[in-house]
């Protein structure tokens, strides 16, 4: 992908950071940590009808510039580009969500993250994930518990198959499955659009929004209700009952600010 329409500087200003601008590992982590509480998760342009852009200038207008949020193909495309630009050796990788889909059965890959190479091994960075985007690197290394700064993660190969967990009741739930295979843009486009434009696609139904907090905590909307938790611990659950609300928790909880009147839908919810 050209870089054409980047500006390292806009976006550290963005995402809130003065540090070092040296391709460390330290420096991997801080990024990730100001990125993903900075920049929320979300798929409002989709219920909007608005079409998604992944060219370098399209990323910074809409989640730079116009201080919006989006789903993992614009947040992981920007963090990329942001990252080689800062010399790191980066590369995108694609996965299949999976949640509670069975292993069994075969989502599409509509999921896609960073792979970087550091010399004290190779890390993955995920910006995009959700309402559970990873807030520092995690190694590529497969069967323990790995530490971030708010719940633990776990990557577990099975059989040749490569999975991402994250904490759940009892025990450890897949978030995604990936592969280890180069996910070039052109893989990017079409992801993109079957995320956007599909009749079957979860984002085209379901209004989603999520964001890190510094303090190890993370608010989100999802399934009809504005939530706070700690790991799997919820702390609190507002339920979505009016436009005005969500426009108002959008606003304060996740710094998208849209116009009064703006309705998202999907038809029929008590919020659009």
């Amino acid at each position: 992908m050209s870089t054409t329409g980047f500006d390292l500087d806009a976006y550290l200003a963005r995402i809130g950071y003065a540090g070092p601008r040296t391709p460390t590992l330290e420096t991997l982590h801080a990024i990730s940590l100001h990125h993903t509480t900075s920049i929320p998760f979300e798929n409002l342009d989709v219920l909007l009808g608005r079409p998604i852009r992944l060219t370098p200038g399209a990323l910074m207008a809409k989640l730079v510039h116009g201080r919006r949020g989006g789903y993992c193909f614009e947040q992981n495309n920007l963090l990329l580009l942001a990252l080689r630009a800062l010399g790191f050796r980066a590369m995108l990788l694609g996965a299949r969500v999976r949640g509670p889909i069975p292993r069994e059965q075969i989502p599409h890959r509509t999921h896609t993250f960073v792979k970087v190479t550091l010399p004290e091994g190779e890390y993955l960075a995920d910006a995009g994930l959700g309402t559970s985007s990873l807030t520092c690197a995690i190694p590529l290394v497969f069967d323990r518990e790995l530490p971030t700064p708010h719940e633990p993660r776990r990557l577990a190969r099975e059989n040749g198959r490569l999975f991402h967990q994250v904490p759940a009741e009892g025990g450890w739930m897949d978030v995604c499955e990936f592969s280890l295979d180069e996910f070039h843009f052109v893989d990017c486009e079409v992801g993109n659009w079957w995320t956007s434009a599909h009749e079957q696609s979860h984002f085209r139904h379901n209004l989603i929004v999520g964001r890190a907090r510094p303090d190890g905590t993370r608010v989100a909307i999802r399934e009809g209700k504005f939530l706070r938790r700690r790991g799997v611990e919820i702390l609190t659950a507002e339920p979505l009952t009016s436009a005005d609300q969500l426009l108002r928790l959008l606003r304060e909880e996740f710094g998208l600010d849209f116009p009064a009147g703006t309705r998202f839908g999907p038809p029929g919810a008590p919020w659009a």
